[in-house]
């Protein structure tokens, strides 16, 4: 990628001198993340998801789970501290996050929010997440994804 094609989140990690590299695809909105793991040639157990969640205190958290998986929301409650956890609505992510569905990245958002990684990312030498817009992923050590999100691994599948 680039310089001038660099996104936030590639920034971020070169300002923190965190090793990554990035894939690129041709964009397209209905791609699922099964199929995206398909482009990149690589184990669907190995790319994942962000999504942002609001807890019934108002309170906002980012969970990062793998593509061909559901995050369970009471286990994410249960992970938070939270009563309960609600999924936020699409059109509420680009001014919460900076980031629009199918390019959102727990590295980088606009405010840092209490993030939470499925622990299978622990056994993992490397895993994908998006690089900060559609079309482009970031593989990444799980520990240094975990040192720049200040994240924890959690069971919330």
């Amino acid at each position: 990628m680039k310089s001038n094609e660099k996104t936030n989140v590639c920034r971020v990690l070169d300002s923190k001198k965190i090793s990554y590299k990035v894939h690129t695809y041709e964009p397209n909105s209905t791609l699922t993340g099964e199929q995206i793991a398909g482009i990149l040639n690589e184990d669907v157990r190995g790319v994942f998801k962000t999504l942002v969640t609001q807890g019934k205190s108002g309170a906002y958290y980012v969970f990062v789970v793998p593509v061909a998986q559901e995050l369970d929301l009471k286990k994410a409650a249960k992970a938070a501290g939270e009563k309960s956890i609600d999924m936020i609505k699409q059109k509420e992510l680009l001014p919460l996050t900076g980031y629009i569905h199918g390019g959102c990245s727990p590295i980088g958002m606009k405010k840092q929010f209490k993030t939470f990684i499925h622990e299978s990312a622990s056994d993992l030498e490397k895993i994908y997440v998006s690089a900060g817009r559609v079309g482009a992923q970031i593989e990444v050590s799980p520990s240094d994804l975990i040192s720049v999100t200040r994240s924890t691994f959690a069971d919330i599948i």
